[in-house]
């Protein structure tokens, strides 16, 4: 944000997907992170599909060579400059990683503050039957975890 003052060591890590719960969870972890003087981690993870590769192997050609980290980086991106604006770059970095989102984003938790993840809504026996990286993430982060509810409001 335009004027920010100098960063301290407070870390806060946002989930991204590009989906308007997490463009909320962002948008309130640069809240929280500015409060702090500190900054935000906003991580994607991304994987190829499960029928590119098999039993351990590396995953063979798509068709169409679709990079998968490229789209990854312009999501992140673009939910960057939704949530908090372009002009945020010494408040939020965008992180791109390869794997599970609720590993890649315990992960990257090692060291923060905070973490936060938003949440699309499956309670009840959905969520048992679906697991969930929000709760993956309250039961295994190395720090407290803020779960942001609701939807995402230009």
């Amino acid at each position: 944000m335009p004027g920010a003052r100098e960063r301290s060591g407070y870390r806060v890590v946002a989930a991204v997907d590009g989906s308007g719960p997490s463009l909320a969870a962002l948008r309130w972890a640069a809240r929280r992170a500015e409060l702090a003087s500190g900054r935000v981690d906003a991580v994607i993870a991304w994987q190829y599909p499960a029928d590119l590769s098999g039993y351990g192997y590396p995953p063979v050609a798509a068709i169409g060579d679709v990079d998968y980290a490229q789209i990854a980086e312009q999501v992140v991106a673009d939910a960057i400059g939704r949530a908090v604006g372009r002009g945020a770059r010494g408040l939020v970095r965008p992180v791109v990683a390869e794997g599970r989102a609720a590993e890649v984003l315990i992960e990257a938790a090692a060291g923060a503050d905070l973490l936060v993840v938003g949440c699309r809504g499956h309670g009840g026996f959905a969520s048992v039957l679906l697991g969930s990286v929000s709760r993956y993430c309250t039961q295994h982060a190395p720090c407290p975890v803020a779960v942001i509810r609701g939807r995402y409001r230009d």
